[in-house]
């Protein structure tokens, strides 16, 4: 995977004592190895647990927290797993299981998945884990809505979402939105394929959707370029600045820490997941992360402002498929140009 290079501006960063976690290898920036899901020395906090506070670790080698796919990361308003009300203590301790079900009435969720993609679930949506392997990794989305930001994805990675009976696999990085009450898959940016059932499928590429109630064979259309951005989307863009601003807070802690492996790192300050890379990179709404030594072989800087992916924001409007419209252009974070 390419990613995006830019000089970008020089913001404060507090640097914190380096976390003292199990020694591994990791793999060379742009190879296709995928990261390494081990057992390090200090976890994601158990359920019901205080939080783990990365700044009272000692230094020393670095591995990710023990983060494993189904691990809420973030909740606000009425949000339930397997029908027991969360709360924002409840962050980093609380998993979904293989056939745990996260629900949300006036509340949105955050869930991570494999390192580096997340699922985000809407108001009154209802999200399944059927498997939280690292590979499978599959969710059903039951009712509402719910999107998928995928910031790193490697060749091994089985990322599936099933929708309206019809499995979707994520193939690349990018942004991707369901819903399960009028069943289509959003491609804001990346590329999906739709399994249909009996052997075929459709691939569906960036700025295209397709339905996916009753096996339907209808090609991918083009967004409609009318709408403006709805909550559901602004929300999205708002959680994937917060973790930007996350990794730009921590990700130097990390630099000359050996055995160091991209993956889910605790932010003590933010109080949530964020990801570190083998590589800096942009996320599909234009914010920029640092991997541990920083851009341009060291030289750090504020970089969750980055260049807008979409060349704009798209937003999901009106009741419906292919009917509520999107908009292009006009910048929701600035101007064109994006990691894929």
């Amino acid at each position: 995977m390419k990613s995006r290079f830019m000089t970008i501006a020089l913001i404060g960063a507090g640097l914190l004592a380096a976390p003292d976690y199990g020694a591994a290898q990791a793999p060379a920036y742009g190879s296709d190895q995928a990261p390494i899901y081990n057992a390090p020395v200090y976890g994601a906090p158990a359920y019901g647990a205080p939080a783990y506070d990365s700044r009272q670790a000692q230094a020393g080698s670095a591995n990710p927290d023990t983060a494993s796919p189904g691990a809420v990361n973030y909740v606000e308003g009425s949000v339930a797993l397997d029908g027991q009300p969360l709360s924002r203590r409840d962050v980093g301790r609380a998993t979904m299981a293989a056939g745990s079900v996260l629900s949300t009435q006036n509340g949105r969720a955050e869930v991570l998945l494999t390192p580096g993609v997340f699922l985000r679930v809407d108001n009154n949506s209802t999200v399944k884990m059927i498997s939280p392997d690292v590979t499978p990794t599959q969710v059903e989305v039951m009712s509402g809505r719910a999107a998928i930001e995928a910031d790193e994805l490697y060749p091994q990675n089985d990322l599936e979402v099933e929708d309206g009976g019809v499995r979707t696999q994520v193939l690349k990085p990018g942004f991707y939105e369901f819903n399960a009450g009028q069943p289509a898959v959003l491609v804001y940016q990346g590329e999906a394929k739709v399994r249909l059932g009996d052997g075929q499928s459709r691939t569906v590429k960036g700025h295209h959707e397709l339905a996916l109630a009753g096996n339907a064979r209808t090609k991918p259309a083009d967004f409609n370029a009318n709408g403006t951005p709805d909550q559901f989307y602004n929300w999205s863009s708002l959680r994937s600045q917060y973790l930007a601003e996350a990794n730009n807070q921590i990700a130097q802690q990390y630099t000359g820490v050996s055995g160091f492996n991209p993956g889910w790192y605790w932010d003590s300050y933010v109080g949530d997941y964020t990801f570190i890379g083998m590589g800096p990179y942009w996320s599909p709404f234009g914010f920029g992360f640092y991997p541990p030594w920083g851009w341009y072989g060291g030289r750090w800087g504020g970089g969750f402002y980055g260049r807008g992916s979409y060349g704009g924001g798209y937003g999901r409007v009106g009741g419906g498929f292919a009917g509520g419209g999107f908009r292009g252009g006009g910048g929701f974070h600035g101007g064109g140009g994006g990691r894929r």
